[in-house]
Order: C-alpha cells, then structure tokens, then sequence
C-alpha cells in the first residue's frame, strides 16, 4: 500500500488535483482510498468527491492537525483492515502542515508492505507574490518540508512568467523537485507528475522495490506539536443551514443567488482584510444540481462550479471560509450576514441547520480541549479500480 500526503495552502488546488489522481489510478486499476480533512465540521470538498461518483463515509470528528494520534490512527488501521486498498491519498485541511501528517503516519509503523510516497506540497502560481505578502512564514514552512512542489494553476499565468517562478520556488527548496500542473491538464505533464510521487507506476516490472521513504524513528520530542491553525493567522468558520422550500429553487436561481450571496461575503471580508488570501467557498444543492462558488483572493472574482446532485439528494446549503488576517468573530459575522441579507431580498426563510456545526462551540463533541473550535470533519473515499 501507498499512502500520497497532497498539502498546500488554502485555495491551492488540492481537492481537483486529488480528483485527478484518483481517475488517473483508478484507471490504472488500482484501488483508491481519499482522506479528506476540512475546517470545521462542515465538509464541502468531501461532497464535490463525492459528486464524481466515488462513495463517501464520514468516519470520524477530530482535529488531524493536532489529534492526529487518535484520529488517523483509527481511520488507517480501519482502511488497511477493511478495505485493503492499493493506494491512500491524505488531503489535509490548507491551514496544517503537511510534513505533520507524513511523520504520523510513517510513526505508526502499518507494516513493511506500507510505503510512503514523497510528500507533495501545491503552490497556487496564480497568487505566489500574494501569499509570499499576506502568510509568507506559514506559507514558506509549507513549502520547505515539500519533496514534490506542483506550481498549480499554470492555466491562469503568463507564460513568460512561468520560468521565473519555477525558479523562486526551488530557490526555497533547492531539495525538492518542482512541476507544473494545472486542473486542465491531466496529460503528459501530470502523467509525468504522478510518475515522480510513484515510480512504479513507470516501473511495473520492478517488483522488488525498496520502500519509497525509510521508517524514520522520531523522538516524540521532536515532533511538531504546534497548533498550525493558530501558526497560520487565518480565521475560520464554517456552517451549514436549511433554506425553506429549498428544492423549488431553479438551477439558474440558485446561480444568481450563490452569485449574489459570495459577492457579499467577499465585499464585507474585502472591509476587514482588503488584501486577503484563503478561501471562501459555498455549496447549494438544489435536489438536481448543486451550485458550488470559490473565492482565494481579493481581487479574484467568484469562480463557479455546478455539478449533478446525486438522485433523491434533499436541498442543502454549505458555507466554509477561511480567510488571512481576520479574527474568528468577525468572520462568522460576516458570513451570517450575508446570508441572512441576501436569503431575506429574495423573501427566502434560511437559518442554521440544527445538525450543523460551526467549529466554535460542542466542545464536549471533541474531549481535548485546547483544539475545540479546529475540529475537522475526516472522510474517506474508496475509489474501486475501474474505467472511468
């Protein structure tokens, strides 16, 4: 079994890119299992897997970032035993550092069999100078514990400015290799890219393979115990609410009004931070299509996204955010107000989902307390190997 960690900043493209490994490998007849970590206990990204078909199962609350001892722990030894899969990819949430992760799983020691890709870290290209401004020392820690560094997003940059940040990026980490990669481009290049992170899919034939990273025995002492969402100085919240009579609501009315409703998210965040870097995203999901917007910088305007719901899918709504440079509260204020405006111009009854969690109270939920309002929601995807 291989186990794949893909990190990197919020925004930086790493649910597409995971999506596209897992086709890719699947493809390749292997057998896929996706780990997905998000802010809050509302999980957006683990949905949009889920939309490409793959199954999805919530298995556990916790925070992968600081009780990783406890949740991913459970979560790998529930996979090995009963799903037994080829391969393990881990998304971590973009506010943890990735190296965290890597280091737990080659500590719990799940055999000779089990081996470690080199760790991927993903820039977005498109936003480096603003990230290198807004989350530098974060960002930066991210990027030199990288073995694999994909400049993403390559689609939206200049080419004339593509070698010059080639060479910035490995100017930070002369030890890694750098690639080029876009969501567009599952080709050559990203042929080329998961070649690196696994080379025997290159090499087939050469069945007696060393594992791919030597188990390491850390003295805990030296682990990283830090908070990496406080490490950040991103602000987070996220939450999930019922809008009445929610399924009436046409394809083109839940556009306009996810429009609508990230431009004045992003208009009152744009008050707090007017330079900020992160990522803003909502999912409304009207019963036959689900309505998904994104915002990861300042000046960028709402990316949309509209994917088939899964058949009987009952309407929800779904909002995550997280945003360099601005308190927690003021946020969460942001966000509610938004939607509270927005949903009460169209004369649209909205308020939070009862189930819903917004990370910051159900701190029995959690049993450690220093992380409460960091609980992250943990999926897992299994992907069976087949043609797409």
């Amino acid at each position: 079994m291989d186990v794949i960690v893909v990190g990197g900043f919020l925004g930086s493209g790493k649910t597409t890119t995971i999506i596209n490994m897992g086709k890719y490998l699947a493809e390749k007849g292997k057998k896929v299992a996706i780990i997905v970590n998000e802010i809050g206990e509302i999980g957006i990204d683990g949905d949009v897997i889920k939309r490409f078909g793959f199954d999805t199962k919530e298995i556990t609350s916790g925070c992968i970032c600081c009780s990783l001892k406890v949740g991913l722990r459970t979560t790998m030894n529930l996979l090995t035993k009963e799903y037994k899969p080829d391969i393990v990819m881990i998304e971590p949430t973009g506010i943890a550092f990735p190296h965290v992760i890597r280091n737990e799983v080659e500590l719990m020691n799940l055999g000779e069999e089990v081996k470690i890709a080199p760790l991927v870290t993903l820039i977005d290209g498109s936003r480096f100078k603003h990230l290198m401004k807004e989350v530098k020392e974060f960002a930066m820690r991210q990027i030199i514990d990288a073995e694999i560094l994909g400049i993403n997003k390559v689609d939206l940059i200049e080419p004339i400015r593509i070698p010059i940040l080639e060479a910035s990026v490995q100017q930070l980490n002369p030890k890694a290799r750098v690639v080029l990669l876009s969501g567009k481009d599952t080709g050559e290049r990203f042929e080329n890219f998961m070649q690196m992170v696994l080379p025997e899919l290159k090499e087939v034939q050469e069945k007696t393979r060393v594992t791919a990273t030597e188990k390491k025995s850390i003295p805990p002492e030296t682990q990283e115990t830090e908070d990496s969402i406080k490490a950040s100085g991103v602000g987070s919240y996220a939450a999930e609410f019922e809008i009445e009579d929610g399924g009436s609501l046409s394809t083109e009315a839940t556009r306009e009004l996810t429009a609508e409703l990230m431009n004045t998210i992003k208009g009152k965040v744009l008050r707090l931070n007017p330079e900020f870097v992160g990522h803003i995203k909502l999912f409304l999901d009207n019963g036959l299509e689900t309505v998904k917007q994104s915002v990861t910088i300042y000046y960028e305007e709402p990316q949309e996204e509209i994917i088939k719901s899964k058949e009987g899918a009952t309407p929800t709504f779904k909002i995550l955010s997280a945003v360099s440079n601005v308190e927690k509260e003021a946020l969460k204020d942001a966000v509610n107000s938004s939607v509270h405006e927005t949903f009460e111009k169209r004369g649209i009854g909205v308020h939070k989902a009862e189930n819903g969690h917004d990370h910051d109270h159900d701190q029995k939920h959690h049993g450690h307390h220093e992380h409460e309002q960091h609980g992250h929601v943990q999926r897992i995807t299994s992907i069976k190997g087949r043609k797409e």
